[in-house]
């Protein structure tokens, strides 16, 4: 049986950072095994903890386990080839923000921002505890809108997959190839010092 392969044997970071940083990636391949609700509730607790603007917290996640009554509303809203590989999945996941701050009605001009930050805090801790979670725009914005009762005062950012990590071999033919740890650009491509220099 084939496995996933292992991130630090295909990632080399330019300057020390923690391992954690590497194993982070982005596989579709899983076994579609169920998490448990305590792994699944860590996940949103390190979620629960990023940073945000005026400790906004503005962050939302609609979830739906694998063949619960929610599973196929939240399946529909994936294109499809997303499905292929979703099916898959144990957990989808819907981003919002809440776009305006609570304290006054204002516009929140960085709410997508922080709920990027929580994200992303969900997908260090998935890495550090051997799963999957795998972040997509292949989706229906406005369908997640309609179908999940999304009020107008929260932008809808993403979606995301949570699994148990599986075997490529399973994947649609044209993922298969794609199922390896990607590299980064070099820092002198992503940062300059003062102005836009690029």
């Amino acid at each position: 049986m084939s496995t996933l392969p292992d991130p630090l044997k295909h990632r080399k970071a330019d300057h020390a950072i923690l391992d954690l940083f590497l194993k982070r990636w982005s596989p579709r391949a899983m076994t579609g095994e169920p998490l448990t609700d305590k792994e699944l509730m860590t996940l949103f607790e390190a979620g629960r903890w990023a940073p945000s603007t005026y400790n906004e917290q503005e962050w939302r996640f609609l979830y739906a386990k694998n063949g619960s009554k929610q599973w196929e509303t939240h399946f529909n809203l994936l294109v499809e080839g997303n499905r292929a590989w979703c099916k898959a999945a144990a957990v989808l996941v819907v981003v919002l923000s809440k776009k305006t701050f609570t304290q006054n009605g204002k516009p929140n001009p960085v709410h997508t921002f922080d709920s990027g930050a929580a994200f992303e805090n969900i997908a260090l801790q998935a890495a550090h505890m051997g799963l999957v979670c795998h972040g997509m725009q292949g989706f229906d914005f406005d369908k997640a809108r309609s179908d999940l009762k999304v009020p107008d005062d929260y932008a809808v950012d993403a979606m995301f997959a949570l699994g148990r990590p599986g075997d490529p071999d399973a994947l649609p033919e044209e993922l298969k190839k794609r199922e390896t740890p990607t590299d980064r650009k070099p820092l002198k491509e992503i940062i300059c010092e003062g102005a836009f220099e690029f």
